[in-house]
């Protein structure tokens, strides 16, 4: 079948072309970008005035729960929020219930996956056996089995020298590890940023050091194994520095920032809303401006939501007792007045003017495997990729719907970061 979308406001980092211009697809595979394309070449016409055109997202950042924790979401959910999002590949966390540490859960989640058909699902598998920090998993069995990197999301391991027996076995096998950044010994039960607004609700607070002394750690380690390190969910204004200076020290690292760490502070804290609990928790202005430094500047080169839902049930707690987490993947691309850093290569945002989509698009060198020796690229990121499946279209006119408080009719933490910043909706 052949498919001409028209008239969309076509965006594609990997050729700069940021503009006005027509698609045509034929046998699901991408045949011409261009001006004023013939109708006539295709059976079927979509209008895509007003709508950005790009290449389909990839998350390297998700927990879809499964297996274990179906209640909260599961590889099917997850994958429809995730296309509804306009991501067609996402990497899912190891933190499941048994944890993905082994060959058989990979090809569990993999080959679930595939049977719903609908994105490309990639499992990182845990650096210890159960998470436990006491033992390496069997990391070659699962990058055979097709994980893609290795992680200890949810928690660090505090072992640092296990974990760089991890991170020497990821640089042999070619793979990057995914760093959760938090010593668990300096956090002391808290729910919130340590800071004025945590004093002003009587809540708990969590200094940026909790955050900083690892990524610090993991730097000097990835400079002394010579791994590839990836850091999840930044949320600090000195991790920005550091991984700045560890780049110009030659150390190979990049790094992620979520949008609700870019987009939000604790003086958006209104009340002791569970929504606004997720770990790392949103910190101060001063931390948000150097995080949307660093996206502008290119120091951080990723954007992943770390999609984290729980239960109505979960969140509809106090702030002590509820579990951190928050979704993003259907909200992440379509916030119309979210705020962003002004310039970016491969596109504009200047606030409430232009959509995030560009934003979205950008993807570190890392996801699509073309340095270091990196193991094969993940699927999309770029039209001139031969797959359809990997396009995605979006309006900027506001937020998908169906995609506020509640997830999937299941989950509390379907919180929208755009709607409570004043984003309109489809």
């Amino acid at each position: 079948m052949t498919i001409l979308i028209k008239g969309g406001h076509v965006i594609n980092p990997a050729t700069q072309m940021d503009e006005v211009a027509d698609v045509l697809i034929k046998d699901q595979k991408i045949k011409k970008i261009g001006k004023e394309l013939p109708e006539k070449e295709a059976e079927r016409v979509i209008n895509a005035d007003g709508c950005y055109v790009m290449p389909g997202f990839i998350d390297m950042h998700v927990h879809f729960r499964d297996p274990g924790f179906e209640q909260k979401e599961d590889i099917y959910t997850g994958m429809q929020a995730a296309a509804h999002g306009g991501y067609t590949t996402v990497l899912t966390m190891p933190n499941t219930k048994p944890v993905a540490d082994n060959p058989d859960i990979v090809n569990y989640v993999h080959n679930k996956a595939k049977s719903g058909s609908c994105i490309h699902v990639l499992q990182v598998g845990a650096v210890t056996k159960g998470q436990q920090g006491k033992e390496l998993a069997d990391i070659e069995g699962m990058v055979k089995a097709g994980s893609p990197a290795i992680s200890e999301d949810g928690k660090s391991v505090m072992d640092a020298a296990l974990y760089r027996d991890g991170m020497l076995e990821a640089a042999r096998l070619g793979i990057p590890v995914l760093a959760h950044c938090e010593d668990i010994h300096m956090v002391r039960g808290g729910v919130m940023n340590a800071d004025a607004k945590a004093k002003e609700l009587g809540l708990p607070g969590i200094t940026n050091s909790v955050e900083d002394v690892i990524v610090a750690r993991d730097i000097i380690l990835a400079k002394d194994t010579g791994a590839q390190l990836h850091l999840c969910h930044c949320s600090t204004k000195d991790s920005v520095l550091m991984v700045k200076v560890a780049k110009e020290e030659g150390v190979r690292v990049s790094a992620e920032v979520c949008p609700h760490h870019f987009t939000l502070s604790t003086d958006d804290m209104k009340e002791a809303d569970t929504n606004y609990k997720m770990n790392p928790p949103l910190r101060t202005k001063e931390d948000v401006k150097a995080l949307r430094e660093g996206l502008r500047d290119g120091i951080m080169e990723v954007i992943s939501t770390d999609h984290a839902p729980h239960t109505f049930e979960d969140k509809n707690r106090s702030m002590q007792e509820a579990p951190f987490g928050i979704v993003g993947l259907e909200t992440a691309g379509k916030g119309k007045k979210a705020q962003a850093p002004a310039e970016i290569p491969g596109g504009t945002v200047s606030g409430s003017k232009e959509p995030l989509l560009p934003y979205s698009c950008r993807l570190s060198p890392l996801a699509y495997g073309m340095e270091n020796g990196l193991r094969p690229a993940l699927p999309g990121g770029s039209l001139s990729s031969p797959v359809c499946g990997s396009l995605t279209e979006a309006r900027p006119s506001g937020i998908s719907a169906g995609c506020a408080a509640v997830r999937g009719n299941r989950g509390k933490s379907g919180f929208d970061y755009g709607l409570r910043k004043g984003c309109d909706t489809a």
